[in-house]
């Protein structure tokens, strides 16, 4: 597994450590924990935003946030997304949903 190092701040670590205590971990796998909910939560950030605008539809905004179009469907469901897709756009998004 590659190595990878970051700079802290004193109130980063010291949050670090609390997190890890609080979890019953290790320093590392706290980090391994937090990076991959932060990934998650970024992509996730990036499809909603690009879904609203209406850049993109509903299967490449499952793709970018890294779900299943069931998956992002729930996302934008929780989260009561609205988007500015065409007609066709949405049959389109039908039409592939059907496919999987």
């Amino acid at each position: 597994m590659p190595t990878i190092s970051a700079r802290l701040s004193e109130d980063e670590q010291a949050e670090l450590e609390r997190v890890a205590e609080l979890l019953d971990d290790d320093r590392s796998t706290t980090i391994r924990k937090a990076l991959e909910e932060g990934l998650s939560e970024l992509r996730i950030r990036e499809a909603v935003g690009r879904y609203q605008q209406g850049d993109v539809a509903v299967t490449e905004a499952s793709r970018i946030a890294g779900l299943s179009v069931a998956e992002w469907l729930e996302v934008a469901r929780e989260r009561n997304l609205t988007t500015q897709l065409s007609a066709a756009d949405l049959r389109r998004d039908a039409d592939d949903a059907r496919e999987l």
